[in-house]
């Protein structure tokens, strides 16, 4: 199914202007389809002058009448002339007859979409009178609301450009409740849900007939400058949303004004207890700072081991047991990094180009050589990693980048090279290949890494974790190539 910018582009002469005031609509009509209880099909002149579906929306209120999607289907002859007569004349016009579609009774009406006072677009409602019944006073109210929603439309007044509809998580929607405002901010009516959320906040008198900014007022604690805003959508008079928390609930609440040839005649208030999303989120944000804290409390500890480790070192006359010490120190420095990464996120993921790029820095600083004679670069990218595959590619790389210094260039400076490479495997699962290439003195005769030293050891262990593969392999004229393949773990 195409989209509707394939529609306009494809078909279409529009103005860019015009685009936006279509998308505008589109990411509002939700409202006037649960209103109305009927499908809406935007249609957009083509430029062989036929009409041609640009998008459609079904009520989520009631029984819709399409099946099957109809964009980008150009509409029969018959109805083509409403569509043509409301562009044309920038008037509502409504079928004189009933029309048929798969068996079912369908009453349909053309509404002209007007921009700066042109028709640019027709919207068509289709309301399924099958489903209809004697109106209760909800769809009574419904209905005269999306009548004036209607033609708003129709003279250019919704949806406002200055107010586009709130995108937060918890935005109310007509199945939520609605309030129906008249000019002053009196109730004329509200709905059983909306009924429900102005007593979760504390009001429990009689709604219909009261000004619903000063009934609320006497039970919503003060909240000082920010009352203005609140009373600018319990009034209807701007079209806003705003969150209304008192001692017992949190109730998402959004304005959109009602006009009639430029006057203001009243508002729709859509309202939607949030209390226990708003308190999910809360939990959330109390966890994951909680998580923040610990990596950061980690981190601290980590570094103080490794200031005590270093004055050990300090204390000891023998060179073997100050180098094994120095490497349990570089060892647990890379461990604290990563932490120190996930610290400053809100989840357990974290970019690890930076924490590969500060291994390979702290393993050329500690190497006791200078910048001039060993160097090392990373290519590739190695992406966000889980927290745990971090920790365990972070040991990796730094015990492969230190022995390919301490080993490689005993007597020579040299470089080495870092490089990530992402995919996907058969599986699905990600795979993540990293090769450490250096220009070294090579792998020693009968190099056997089950009986090497503990670095090899330790890179074989965390490898063995990320159920993964290393090899090790010489480079002609000189230097090693090691490669390491690791199976990452769902960021999710």
């Amino acid at each position: 199914m195409p989209s509707m910018n394939d529609v306009l582009s494809q078909h279409t002469e529009l103005h860019r202007s015009a685009w936006d005031r279509l998308h505008l609509l589109v990411s509002d009509w939700q409202l006037l389809a649960d209103l109305s209880f009927a499908d809406l099909v935007l249609w957009v002149l083509t430029r062989d002058r036929s009409w041609v579906a640009a998008a459609h929306v079904r009520p989520t209120t009631g029984v819709g009448v399409f099946v099957n999607d109809v964009v980008g289907s150009r509409i029969d002859h018959a109805r083509g002339r409403t569509v043509r007569q409301a562009y044309d004349e920038r008037q509502i016009v409504r079928s004189h007859s009933t029309t048929w579609r798969d068996d079912l009774p369908v009453r349909e009406e053309a509404i002209p979409v007007v921009q700066d006072g042109c028709a640019i677009a027709v919207l068509t409602r289709h309301t399924n009178l099958a489903s209809m019944r004697t109106p209760s006073r909800l769809e009574v109210t419904y209905l005269a609301s999306a009548d004036a929603l209607s033609r708003m439309i129709a003279a250019g007044e919704f949806p406002g450009s200055a107010a586009p509809p709130a995108n937060r998580r918890g935005a109310p929607r007509v199945g939520d409740g609605v309030l129906r405002l008249d000019a002053t901010g009196n109730v004329t009516y509200a709905s059983p849900n909306a009924v429900s959320a102005m007593h979760r906040l504390g009001y429990d008198e009689q709604l219909v007939g009261v000004r619903l900014a000063a009934a609320l007022a006497r039970v919503l604690p003060e909240r000082g400058t920010v009352d203005e805003e609140l009373m600018t959508v319990l009034t209807g008079a701007l079209a806003r949303s705003t969150e209304i928390e008192s001692r017992s609930a949190h109730v998402s609440a959004r304005a959109i004004p009602l006009s009639e040839n430029g006057r203001r005649i009243g508002a729709i208030l859509l309202v939607r207890d949030v209390s226990e999303l708003r308190r999910r989120e809360r939990e959330l944000l109390s966890r994951e700072a909680t998580i923040r804290e610990i990596h950061h409390r980690v981190k601290n500890n980590l570094q103080t081991v490794a200031a005590v480790l270093r004055l050990q070192a300090r204390r000891l006359d023998d060179p073997q047991a100050r180098a094994a010490l120095a490497g349990a120190v570089r060892r647990v420095g890379t461990i604290a990094t990563v932490h120190e990464t996930l610290s400053g996120g809100w989840d357990d993921t974290t970019p690890f180009d930076e924490i590969a790029a500060g291994a390979v820095r702290s393993a050329v600083e500690i190497s006791n050589r200078s910048q001039e004679r060993v160097s090392a670069r990373l290519t590739g990218s190695f992406g966000s990693l889980h927290a745990d595959d971090a920790t365990a590619v972070a040991m990796v790389i730094a015990e492969l980048v230190q022995n390919a210094i301490e080993h490689g260039f005993a007597d020579h400076g040299g470089q080495v090279v870092l490089d990530a490479v992402r995919s996907t495997g058969d599986q699905g699962e990600e795979v993540l290949a990293v090769t450490v290439t250096d220009d070294g003195a090579g792998l020693p005769d009968g190099f056997d890494p089950a009986a090497s030293g503990l670095g090899i050891q330790i890179v074989r262990s965390f490898v063995q974790d990320l159920r993964g593969e290393i090899t090790w392999s010489r480079v002609e004229p000189h230097g090693t190539r090691v490669c390491f393949v690791a199976r990452l773990r769902d960021e999710t």
